[in-house]
C-alpha cells in the first residue's frame, strides 16, 4: 500500500481538502485506485451536532456517518464511496482508547498518547487502506501544523514514515505564499510552517504553495533551496476559476510525474474524462437563474453539495447556472419581490424553527407562479406544510417539530415517539424507495426502485396523505409508510424529497433530480 499524507501550515482553511482530492484524481487518471482518509482533529466523535456557520455543511455518508464536507470532495472527485472509518476524529480515537482501557486490553500498562492513542491511530488507517482494496491511500490530516489538537495525528505519521519503506509513504505540504503589499511573493511563511514541521521530526517530499498568481521560478526556487525539496517539487496551486480545473492545474505543474516517481509507480493508463468534463464547462451555451432560499446564505459551505450538483446538472445540459442567494427571514418581513425573474426556486434542508415561515412563501410563490421548484429533505416537508395550509385548507399545518397544532402534518411516526436519543430517531444514510409509474419521479430516475441519502428526523404523517393526494399533491415515493417525494403533476416541475440527492451527484454522472430540475428551468 501506498500512502500520501496531506498536511498544512500557516493557515487553515487554505484548500488542503481540493488538493488532496485533486491529487486522487491525477492517480486514478493514470490508473491507480486511490481511496482518501480525512482526519479531523476536534474532540467531537463526528460532525453531525456541528454548527453550519462554523464547520459548512454536514456530508453525509452512505452509511449514515456525518462527516466533514472535505470528504464530499473525495467522492465527487474520485467517483467513489466511503464510509465512517475513512473519517478519524480526535474523538473516535480517545473514545476507543478509553474503551480498551475499561476493558483491560492494555494489561495495567500506564495509558498514554505514545504508544497506545498513535497505535490506535496508525491501526485505524491501515484497516482502511486494507479494507478499500486501493492501489493508494490519502491521508488529509486537518487544521495545521503547530495545532495542540493535531499533534498525536502527525506524531503517528511520523512512526509510520519510520515503519514503511521509502517509497511507500510521501508527505504533501500545503502552505500559503501571500502577496507583499508591493506584489512580491513571500516565502517566509512557507519557511517558518516547514521549520515547524521538521521539528516533529517530519520532512515534506512535496510543497504546494497556495497563491493569487502562478509561483514564478524565482519563488520556487527560493523555497526550494529553504525547504530542502528538489524545485520539481515545489508546486504552484495558484487561484482558479473552479475548483474542477485544480488537478489539471496542479499535473501541468509536474505534480503527478514527480509522484510517480517518489512512489516508484509507472502510469498504468491515461484516463481523459476528467479533462473532456472541463472542456464542456468552459463552453456552456445557456444560463439559468435559481434562487436558493436558506437561512445559512451568507455561508455558501453549507450548501456545497447542492450548489456543486446543479454544477454538475449544467455541465451535463450545457447550461452555467446563476445562484441568488436569498436569506429566508428576508422573505417574512420584505416579500417575495426578490424571486420575480427566477428559473427556479430550491429549498434545501435545515434544522429549527428560524426562517420557516420565509422558506413557506418561496414554496407558495414557485406553487401559485408555476416556477420550477426543488425542494430537499427539510424543503419537502415545508411543500406539504403548505400545500396543507393553502390548498387543503388547515391553516394551522405545521409540523409538531415546530410547535403545537392541530394539523401535525409533519410528525415522528409511532415507533419513534418516546426515545430520548436523538440519534436514535435519525434517518441517516441510504434507505430504498419505490417510485409510482408514470410519476416524474419515475420519468427523472427512469426506474421503479431508487437508494439515496438522508438525514432527518420527521416525517409526513400518514393520517393526512390520503386528503392531501385528493386536492392534487401526490407522495410519487415512498418507503412503506414513509413518504419520500412529494409532487404535483399540475405543476410545470414540483419535486420535492426527503432524502438528499445532492450527495450522491457527480460530475460526470449528475443526480437525476437536479438534472431535470436544471431542465424544466430551460423551459
Amino acid at each position: 500500500m501506498k500512502y500520501i499524507v496531506i498536511t498544512g501550515g500557516v493557515m487553515s482553511g487554505l484548500g488542503k481538502g481540493i488538493t488532496a482530492a485533486s491529487v486522487g484524481q491525477i492517480l486514478k487518471n493514470k490508473g491507480y485506485d486511490v481511496t482518501a482518509i480525512k482526519i479531523d482533529p476536534y474532540i467531537n466523535i463526528d460532525a453531525g451536532t456541528m454548527n453550519p456557520f462554523q464547520h459548512g455543511e454536514v456530508y453525509i455518508l452512505k452509511d449514515g456517518a456525518e462527516v466533514d464536507l472535505d470528504l464530499g470532495h473525495y467522492e465527487r472527485f474520485l467517483d467513489t464511496e466511503l464510509t465512517s472509518e475513512h473519517n478519524i476524529t480526535t474523538g473516535k480515537i480517545y473514545r476507543s482508547v478509553i474503551e480498551k482501557e475499561r476493558r483491560g486490553d492494555y494489561l495495567g500498562s500506564t495509558v498514554q498518547i505514545i504508544p497506545h492513542v498513535t497505535n490506535e491511530i496508525k491501526e485505524r488507517i491501515r484497516d482502511v487502506a486494507a479494507k478499500s482494496e486501493a492501489d493508494i491511500c490519502l491521508i488529509e490530516i486537518g487544521g495545521t501544523v503547530g495545532d495542540i489538537e493535531s499533534m498525536p495525528f502527525l506524531e503517528a505519521v511520523r512512526q509510520m514514515h519510520g515503519e514503511e519503506s521509502e517509497e511507500n509513504l510521501v508527505f504533501i505540504h500545503v502552505t500559503l505564499v501571500p502577496l507583499s503589499l508591493l506584489g512580491e511573493q513571500k516565502t517566509k511563511p512557507t519557511q517558518h510552517s516547514v521549520k515547524a514541521f521538521r521539528e516533529l521530526g517530519l520532512s515534506p517530499d512535496i510543497i504546494v504553495g497556495r497563491c493569487k498568481e502562478p509561483l514564478s521560478q524565482e519563488t520556487k526556487s527560493k523555497i526550494s533551496l529553504f525547504c530542502d525539496v528538489p524545485v520539481e517539487a515545489v508546486i504552484s496551486a495558484h487561484d482558479a476559476e473552479d475548483i474542477y480545473l485544480v488537478p489539471l492545474l496542479l499535473e501541468e505543474e509536474g505534480l503527478g510525474d514527480f509522484l510517480m516517481k517518489k512512489l516508484h509507480l509507472t502510469p498504468l493508463e491515461s484516463r481523459m474524462e476528467w479533462r473532456q468534463m472541463v472542456e464542456r464547462m468552459s463552453s456552456l451555451q445557456r444560463k439559468v437563474r435559481v434562487a436558493i432560499v436558506g437561512k445559512y446564505t451568507h455561508l455558501e459551505d453549507a450548501y456545497l453539495s447542492i450548489k456543486e450538483a446543479l454544477k454538475h446538472a449544467g455541465i451535463d445540459l450545457s447550461c452555467a447556472i446563476d445562484i441568488t442567494w436569498i436569506e429566508a427571514e428576508d422573505l417574512e418581513v420584505g416579500g417575495t419581490q426578490c424571486l420575480d425573474g427566477v428559473d427556479g426556486i430550491l429549498v434545501p434542508g435545515g434544522f429549527g424553527v428560524r426562517g420557516t415561515e420565509g422558506k413557506i412563501c418561496a414554496i407558495k410563490y414557485a406553487r401559485e407562479n408555476d416556477v420550477p421548484f426543488l425542494g430537499l429533505c427539510f424543503g419537502m416537508q415545508l411543500a406539504v406544510i403548505e400545500f396543507a395550509r393553502n390548498v387543503v385548507g388547515w391553516k394551522d399545518a405545521n409540523s409538531s417539530e415546530l410547535g403545537e397544532t392541530k394539523h401535525p402534518v409533519i410528525d415522528l411516526l409511532p415507533e419513534q415517539l418516546g426515545v430520548e436519543d436523538m440519534g436514535g430517531t435519525m434517518r441517516l444514510g441510504n434507505y430504498e424507495a419505490s417510485l409510482k409509474k408514470g410519476s416524474l419521479a419515475h420519468k427523472t430516475y427512469g426506474t421503479t426502485k431508487i437508494v439515496e441519502r438522508h438525514r432527518h428526523r420527521y416525517e409526513v404523517n400518514p393520517r393526512y396523505i390520503e386528503q392531501i393526494e385528493a386536492k392534487g399533491m401526490i407522495f410519487s415515493g415512498r418507503n412503506k409508510d414513509r413518504m419520500e417525494i412529494a409532487e404535483i403533476p399540475s405543476h410545470r416541475f414540483f419535486f420535492a424529497s426527503q432524502f438528499h440527492p445532492e450527495f450522491t451527484s457527480r460530475p460526470e454522472r449528475p443526480s437525476p433530480p437536479f438534472r431535470a430540475f436544471v431542465k424544466a428551468m430551460l423551459g
